[in-house]
């Protein structure tokens, strides 16, 4: 055992160096270490996050959802060539829930992000194909740290817009944008209390041609909306905007709102102690992915589960003395 660690050390050191040094297959790797399920890639992932910590911490974040047919993919890939051309490096994540169930990802087809996909100083990576969102988000936070220590400044995480998708990535994103097609009206019932809660901004997409006086309509709708509700910020109001991903109207004025929210924040000290919280959050969330696996891949435990579930549901035992017998058996 002894002969492997330093082994084991060195093959991380020379990971993290490759990270450093900006190189795309070191990162791929890297990331591929963090999503394994192995205990001893799980080890070495965690030693590998450690050491570069110091690296990270430094991009924008920037969570982006929309329900199915509002252009996200077409979205990221115009405003992330935007960024590159002025000199950014941009990474896209997704945090995809379902792929577990449909056997892919939402990102898979890189052709959706063609231009992106093709370009030196980009990164597409879909969410892990299976798992639970609290897996998938847990790794997705480690892929984002990886990014940051290999040179990306601006960090695009997706979300296929289902409710708690959208909250883990509002939690681990500085801002959280939210792409809406014009014609909103209806839907803005079903939505107040939810998304728009969560949004930084809300832009209304596909205001090109014939297109131009509906987007505005909806962006007056929606900003009806937002007045009615608490804003997530006393020093923000979330603003809303009109742009077309096809065209690329619109997409400056979108990223300069973004770039207007962290100054806001920074002035504030918002941005700092938002930080600080999401890595106490992502310590906990962590936390109850080890215990949740543990219990779910000892043999032994499984089957005391199991028993202890069939008893709870028969009306044998209440659940509050189950849920306790279950904490000891990780004691």
């Amino acid at each position: 055992m002894s002969g492997r660690v330093p082994a084991e050390s060195a093959k991380i050191n020379e990971l993290a160096n490759g990270l450093r040094a900006g190189h795309r297959a070191a990162l791929a790797r890297a990331i591929t270490l963090i999503e394994s399920r192995r205990a001893d890639h799980q080890a070495a992932a965690r030693e590998l996050v450690q050491a570069l910590l110091p690296r990270t911490g430094k991009a924008i974040r920037v969570g982006i959802t929309g329900s199915p047919g509002v252009g996200k993919s077409t979205t990221i890939d115009t405003l992330g060539m935007y960024l590159i051309e002025r000199g950014h490096q941009v990474a896209v994540l997704a945090v995809d829930p379902s792929s577990a169930r449909s056997g892919g990802s939402i990102l898979g087809d890189k052709t959706r992000m063609a231009k992106l996909a093709a370009s030196d100083h980009a990164y597409i990576r879909p969410s892990p194909s299976s798992g639970t969102l609290g897996g998938v988000a847990a790794k997705t936070r480690e892929a984002m740290l990886l990014c940051e220590a290999s040179g990306f400044d601006v960090v695009l995480v997706e979300t296929v817009g289902i409710g708690q998708s959208e909250t883990a990535v509002s939690d681990m994103t500085d801002f959280f944008l939210a792409l809406m097609l014009p014609g909103a009206g209806d839907e803005l019932q079903g939505i107040k209390k939810g998304l728009v809660e969560l949004a930084d901004m809300i832009a209304i997409n596909k205001a090109d041609g014939d297109n131009i006086k509906r987007a505005n309509i909806a962006a007056a709708d929606y900003r009806g909306a937002l007045h009615i509700l608490s804003p997530r910020s006393e020093h923000w109001q979330p603003p809303v905007v009109t742009y077309s991903a096809l065209t690329g109207t619109g997409i400056a004025e979108l990223w300069q709102k973004v770039q207007d929210h962290r100054n806001a924040m920074m002035a504030s000290g918002e941005f700092a102690s938002r930080r600080r919280e999401q890595q106490v959050k992502w310590m906990w969330s962590m936390l109850e992915n080890r215990m949740m696996a543990r219990l779910r891949s000892d043999a032994a435990m499984r089957a005391k589960v199991r028993k202890i579930e069939t008893e709870v549901a028969e009306g044998r035992i209440a659940a509050a003395l189950a849920a306790e017998t279950i904490a000891e058996l990780l004691q």
